[in-house]
C-alpha cells in the first residue's frame, strides 16, 4: 500500500536509505533520481507525491527527501539533510583476500556494521587468481559498500587498502596501523579463545579459507597481535567475520 505523507519511512530490503551522490541534485534543496532508486522507491516502496523518505548524502549528512514529482523514469525531490550519520566502528579490518562471491557479502556486511578501515591482504593459501578479479576495481568495490550503507542508514564510505606482500605489510606498516589498539588474530588452532564484549579500538587480522599457515602466525604475533579462537566450530570466513565483530563490541 502507499505510504502515508508525511511520513519518514525506512525503506525495505537493503535501502533503508536513499544515498545521494552530489551529482543528484538540480538545484541546492533539489534531487533528481533515476535508475535503481528510482525503480526501488517506485516499485518496493510505491512513493507519491509529497510523501518522505530517508536521505543521505555520500560522505555527508542525513535527513529526508520529500517527494516532488514522480516521473515515468525519475523522482525529484525535496531534500533537507540536518545530522550526522551514526559513529564509525573502531575496529580495523585486515582481511586475507576471500574468493570474490565471498568478498561482496563481507564488504557489505561490514561496511554495515560501521568499519571504516580495510585492508585486503595476501597470504599463502590465498589463490593468486583472486587478485584479478575485477571485483577489487574501486567502482565495483564501491558498488558494494553502498549497499552497506543503504542498509544500515550510513554515508561515509569505508576506506580499502589492498596490499599483495604480506611479511612487508605485516612487518612494515601494521605496527603503525594497529597502534594503541587491541591487536587480535583469528586463529582456529590458538589457545585461547577470543574475548567478548571488549569495546574499544581494536585491529583485527582474519585469516583465509583454512588460516594462516604457522610463519604467518608467527609474523603476526612478532607485530604485536595475539591470536585467538572462537570456539570449536571452524566457520566461513564471512561467517567467522561478523561473528567476531558481534562478539568484540557487545
Amino acid at each position: 500500500m502507499p505510504i502515508s505523507p508525511n511520513t519518514v519511512l525506512g525503506l525495505l530490503l537493503d535501502m533503508n536509505l536513499i544515498l545521494l551522490d552530489t551529482r543528484d541534485f538540480i538545484d541546492p534543496e533539489r534531487a533528481r533520481l533515476k535508475g535503481r532508486r528510482f525503480k526501488h522507491l517506485v516499485t518496493v516502496n510505491k512513493v507519491m507525491e509529497n510523501d518522505q523518505v530517508v536521505c543521505g548524502l555520500l560522505n555527508g549528512k542525513i535527513g529526508t527527501g520529500l517527494v516532488k514529482k514522480i516521473s515515468h523514469d525519475f523522482i525529484d525531490m525535496e531534500i533537507c539533510l540536518d545530522h550526522d550519520p551514526s559513529d564509525p566502528l573502531a575496529l580495523t579490518l585486515v582481511l586475507a583476500l576471500p574468493r570474490p562471491k565471498m568478498l561482496k557479502r563481507i564488504i557489505e556486511s561490514v561496511t554495515s556494521l560501521g568499519v571504516k578501515n580495510i585492508y585486503l591482504i595476501n597470504s599463502w593459501r590465498v589463490e593468486k587468481s583472486f587478485w584479478q578479479s575485477p571485483l577489487l576495481n574501486h567502482d565495483e568495490l564501491e558498488k558494494h559498500m553502498i549497499l552497506g550503507l543503504e542498509q544500515a542508514k550510513d554515508t561515509v564510505l569505508p576506506r580499502i587498502y589492498q596490499k599483495r606482500f604480506f611479511t612487508r605489510f605485516v612487518k612494515e606498516e601494521l605496527p603503525l596501523i594497529a597502534k594503541d589498539s587491541l591487536c587480535i588474530t583469528a586463529h582456529p588452532k590458538a589457545s585461547s579463545i577470543c574475548p567478548a564484549g571488549v569495546n574499544k579500538e581494536i585491529t583485527l587480522v582474519i585469516g583465509p579459507e583454512g588460516g594462516f599457515i604457522d610463519i604467518e602466525i608467527d609474523t603476526l604475533e612478532q607485530a604485536g597481535f595475539t591470536s585467538y579462537h572462537i570456539g570449536p566450530r571452524i566457520l566461513r570466513v564471512e561467517t567467522a567475520v561478523t561473528y567476531m565483530i558481534s562478539r568484540l563490541y557487545r
